[in-house]
């Protein structure tokens, strides 16, 4: 479990195919200090994507990615510079700064639009219309990992508010209208939304 509040920027350093190509082994460089004294086989959220440390050195760390998450997140689409949001996994009695974030991305979505507004900046996202209906005004959602609140919705797009703190430690720094963005929706509404079905 993680909370969606990114604690430090990584950078993929290399890219190895595995399985005939169908899977791939990331390096991911990390400013972390104690890269090294993460354990063999910890959860690592790597922009949204819950990913296992399969190898550790002094600033970096390697997950392997299945042909499956690959194809249902925009982990396929990484190039070695590729910058990465990292959040550890949360521990018991851990602050919950943002909500709680399972790592199981949902979908991709789309970057619309990034508009100045006061001191923050409005973005707006498209999300697959199977994922529309999760997403509700002043709900929780999480954005390559970052947890940000819903301010509104219009059929399959939402916006969101993103303080300049939030874009300069995390890749809405860099993001751009059009980029694909891995999406995970909030846990609460997948559950209520599978009882009201079940009634």
């Amino acid at each position: 479990m993680f909370t969606g509040i990114i604690t430090a920027l990584g950078t993929v350093r290399a890219i190895t195919p595995l399985g005939d190509g169908k899977d791939m082994r990331l390096v991911i460089q990390t400013p972390w200090p104690d890269t090294a004294q993460i354990p063999l086989g910890a959860s690592i959220a790597c922009s949204g994507c819950c990913l296992t440390a399969v190898e550790l050195g002094p600033d970096w760390f390697a997950v392997d990615a299945s042909a499956e998450t690959l194809s249902k997140t925009r982990l396929g689409a990484w190039k070695v510079g590729s910058r990465v949001n990292l959040e550890r996994s949360l521990r018991m009695g851990d602050e919950l700064g943002g909500h709680l974030v399972s790592g199981h991305v949902d979908g991709v979505g789309e970057a619309l639009s990034a508009t100045p507004e006061n001191g923050s900046t409005r973005w707006r996202f498209r999300v697959p219309h199977a994922l529309a209906r999760f997403i509700a005004p002043k709900g929780s959602v999480a954005v390559d990992g970052v947890s940000l609140t819903v301010n509104e919705v219009e059929g399959d797009i939402f916006g969101v508010n993103v303080i300049p703190h939030t874009a300069e430690v995390t890749g809405f720094g860099t993001m751009a209208p059009g980029d694909a963005v891995n999406v995970e929706i909030d846990m609460l509404a997948r559950y209520v939304a599978r009882l009201a079905e079940t009634k």
